[in-house]
């Protein structure tokens, strides 16, 4: 038996009767609703059981009996909706992705060097930054456009009651005074990891100023502290939608209308009235971008780079900077760098090198033009880089502790060069000694310290200078610097467009370019999914793009096989054609392939310049002699015993005084002294003669080769620089022979130094 409810009869009389209910007081819920007990059971039962009283008491069957509830008139109850609550961060979080995107990838193209290679190109920094600004706003626009759809679509009260004009107008030029802000901390950060994290952080702060800080407490501020609290943009934001929120939170509120723009709202408060409309609110948006905007540009140009340039401070004052003049360049000195004092040489310079600085300095006091009629494309005036040393913090030990600094580093010292047009010109260097820093120079991504360098007579210490010189060069970086995202034939379409080539002609230019570097299959393929060899290719490509008229080629045929690495060479003596080209590389046989002038640079010094003939007459160790012989060897084990051999063994000790630098079965090569010249002309004569007596088969003589030129160089700099420092150790040979070497020098190459 299930009983849901009892009433107990306590007392009756002529004048009380008294009962108790008897119900179950526990709560239920049928699909998803609540029941109250009270309401749903107690009281109509309670009802009831009294009416059945009234009736028996009036002996009346028929009464009516009827019970009902009102409650005392009160204030209406008003529920906030889901987006009164949370619209604020919904709202922050959709308008405020586009400033962090933008912002991690200004800094990401910063990070890359991208950005640099394509200043290098010859990009204005006026259209780098215009370009973005286009980019953000189109992104803008259509993520306002997205956001007043979404919200009018599902009917929340505030975009249906506000203008639709208003809000969009809002959202866009919020985030339009955010893309400002984006491009003013973008010049601050260096990593794009970093600026993730500040953008997120910047979103978190936003958040809680909006909420902590409540349009009425603003109110209050002093004029100068409400004034500075604008000039956060999202601080501007949160107060508008207080307002927005504000004007439809209850069904009665009709939101704000276009016309109704020029009312106060009582949010932002300038300091010349109490309150303002939605109209300074828009003011607000518009001037905060325009100073955050100029501001990113001021904080560009002085903040130095990764590379330490930047210009003077007071920059936008020298009237040179907006009219584009060149005129006296070499003096504006907008490209600042710390002063270090250059080294004293002690040891004399080469007699090539001497006379190269001689014709410099004769031409600089001739006021030689380097116009179009010149045969001079690039002219070095004693060019210096110099890098200032380190304050290092050394402990002692206990809690003492000793400052010490590193000394200067010159990475070259007064380099005196021309560079001739239709010429390539070949730089060789030991790794460290100066070369990449001194292109580096040349295109502008490193300040020089003392000197000049002319290009196409326009100074790599000007900035108005710099910006025609980058007109003018094409360059291969020495490692590839492309997106990962782009084909091989958009890479080539993007700097033709830096540089300037019409529409009309760029996609026949780019076919002929990529046909030329063997890439023509590859045109559609991404850089990321390119071989190293198919990159360097490419990126030589992006270097002669626009026809330049300096071609700077950094060890431009790294990864490429030998097939590859010939075809380039064929392409790069073909370009040099009506330009200059300034070659770097690792390989002897490029150079001596190539190049119509090569210079060695050496622990930041010009060591020798000139042919590949002259260096190696001059700084060869001689002459190389290989002596082959007829095919009918007997041997001993692994001895050589053909008695031909020896023979020319001792022929050649007898006669020049030297011995075989290599010898197998077949044939003997020897390195024959500079001094023993004179002699060869009688010495080979009778060689020739005895031919067949010997044994003899071929006899050849050539020139040393640039490798040994090279190594020559390099060992002569190496005891130059210990001699210097003092840096040399005393060593006893096993003759019993004395010798002075560089500390920590192979013993060998002493010897031969000594």
């Amino acid at each position: 038996m299930h009983c849901v409810g009892a009433l107990h009869f306590i007392d009756k009389s002529a004048t009380v009767i008294s009962y108790g209910i008897q119900t179950n007081s526990s709560s239920t819920t049928i699909r998803g609703v609540t029941e109250d007990p009270l309401f749903k059971f107690q009281l109509p039962f309670q009802i009831a059981a009294e009416r059945e009283i009234a009736r028996f008491l009036n002996q009346d069957p028929n009464l009516k009996w009827s019970v009902g509830l009102k409650e005392y008139a009160h204030p209406a109850t008003e529920y906030e909706s889901a987006f009164d609550v949370a619209g604020l961060v919904f709202l922050l979080a959709i308008t405020m992705f586009p400033f962090i995107s933008q912002m991690s990838s200004l800094v990401a193209e910063k990070e890359l060097k991208l950005r640099q290679v394509m200043s290098i190109m010859g990009l204005y920094e006026s259209a780098y930054w215009l370009s973005w600004l286009l980019w953000g706003t189109v992104i803008i626009f259509i993520s306002s456009l997205l956001t007043v759809a979404l919200g009018v679509i599902s009917r929340f009260d505030f975009f249906v009651h506000n203008s639709i004009v208003l809000l969009f107008l809002c959202f866009f030029l919020f985030q339009f005074s955010m893309i400002g802000f984006a491009f003013a901390l973008s010049t601050l950060l260096s990593k794009s990891s970093a600026a993730n994290t500040i953008g997120f952080f910047i979103f978190i702060i936003s958040y809680l100023t909006g909420t902590l800080v409540p349009g009425d407490l603003v109110k209050i501020f002093p004029t100068r502290y409400r004034i500075l609290w604008n000039f956060f943009p999202p601080n501007v934001f949160s107060g508008v939608i207080q307002v927005l929120q504000a004007a439809t939170r209850t069904h009665d509120d009709k939101g704000i209308s276009w016309n109704n723009r020029n009312k106060c709202t009582g949010i932002i408060f300038p300091p010349d009235g109490p309150c303002s409309t939605m109209d300074d609110t828009f003011k607000w948006f518009a001037g905060n971008f325009v100073f955050w905007f100029l501001l990113a540009l001021y904080l560009d140009n002085v903040i130095p780079n990764s590379s330490g340039v930047r210009k003077s401070v007071f920059f936008f004052l020298n009237p040179r900077y907006w009219t584009g003049s060149s005129e006296g360049n070499s003096a504006e000195g907008c490209i600042c760098t710390s002063e270090v004092p250059l080294l004293d040489e002690k040891n004399p310079d080469d007699e090539d090198v001497l006379e190269e600085k001689r014709m410099v300095k004769d031409q600089m006091r001739e006021n030689y033009s380097m116009n179009n009629d010149s045969n001079i494309a690039v002219q070095l005036r004693g060019l210096a880089k110099a890098y200032p040393g380190t304050i290092k913090l050394k402990r002692c030990g206990g809690c003492c502790c000793t400052l010490t600094r590193t000394s200067t580093y010159h990475a070259f010292k007064g380099v005196w060069m021309n560079f001739e047009k239709d010429q390539l010109f070949c730089l060789l260097r030991p790794n460290g000694a100066g070369k990449t820093t001194l292109i580096n120079c040349l295109i502008g991504n490193i300040p020089v310290t003392g000197g000049d360098a002319l290009i196409y007579g326009n100074s790599v210490r000007s900035s108005v200078g710099m910006t025609n010189i980058r007109r003018l060069v094409g360059v291969c970086p020495q490692f590839d610097i492309l997106w990962a995202e782009l084909s091989c034939q958009e890479h080539l379409q993007l700097f033709g467009s830096i540089k300037g080539l019409p529409s009309s002609s760029l996609n026949s230019i780019v076919k002929e370019l990529l046909a030329k570097v063997k890439l023509a299959d590859a045109a559609r393929v991404r850089a990321a999914s390119c071989s190293g060899g198919m990159k360097r290719r490419l990126s030589v490509a992006c270097s002669l793009m626009g026809d330049p008229k300096l071609v700077i080629l950094d060890e431009p045929t790294t990864g490429m096989d030998p097939v590859t690495r010939r075809h380039v060479w064929d392409v790069i003596e073909d370009e040099k054609k009506g330009r200059s080209i300034i070659l770097t590389t690792h390989s002897m046989e490029e150079a001596d392939i190539l190049g119509d002038r090569i210079a060695i640079v050496a622990k930041g010094k010009l060591r020798c310049i000139g042919t590949s003939i002259r260096l190696k007459s001059r700084f060869g160790t001689g002459l190389i002699a290989s002596v082959s012989f007829a095919e009918s060897t007997s041997r001993k084990g692994d001895a050589i015993t053909e008695p031909h051999h020896e023979a020319v063994k001792q022929f050649f000790k007898h006669h020049l005084d030297v011995v075989p630098k290599e010898e197998n079965k077949s044939f003997l090569t020897y390195v024959i002294p500079r001094e023993q010249e004179p002699f060869l002309s009688e010495f080979f004569d009778e060689l020739e003669d005895r031919k067949y007596e010997f044994g003899i088969a071929d006899i050849q003589l050539g020139l040393t080769t640039l490798e040994e030129v090279f190594l020559n160089i390099a060992k002569k700099t190496e005891l130059e620089n210990a001699l210097t420092e003092g840096n040399l150790v005393n060593i006893t040979l096993t003759s019993g022979q004395t010798l002075r070497i560089p500390n920590g020098a192979n013993r060998r190459c002493s010897k031969e130094l000594i």
